[in-house]
């Protein structure tokens, strides 16, 4: 399903923004991403349509699940020295 979308532009302080990207990265999310969540966690209780997730966006949300169970998944603490190691 498509929706259609709309691009908001904000500015706010350097040091909120910071914060916001440690919080996103906490949950494995772009910024974008969470200022998303966090926007609709605010309009939750109002009468808003809400969609689902695309079919593609499920695929790649199973295939990573799977990915983590059969231990295909690469755990790493230096991701500049991880990408150098695969070339």
């Amino acid at each position: 399903m498509n929706t259609p979308q709309s691009q908001i532009k904000l500015n706010i302080p350097a040091p909120l923004k910071k914060h916001l990207e440690y919080k996103a990265g906490k949950f494995g999310m772009p910024l974008a991403g969470y200022v998303r969540f966090l926007i609709l966690k605010d309009v939750e209780n109002l009468d808003f349509t809400t969609y689902e997730a695309s079919e593609a966006s499920e695929q790649a949300y199973t295939s990573s699940v799977n990915e983590k169970k059969t231990g295909k998944l690469t755990k790493t603490k230096d991701l500049k020295k991880f990408l150098q190691n695969l070339k």
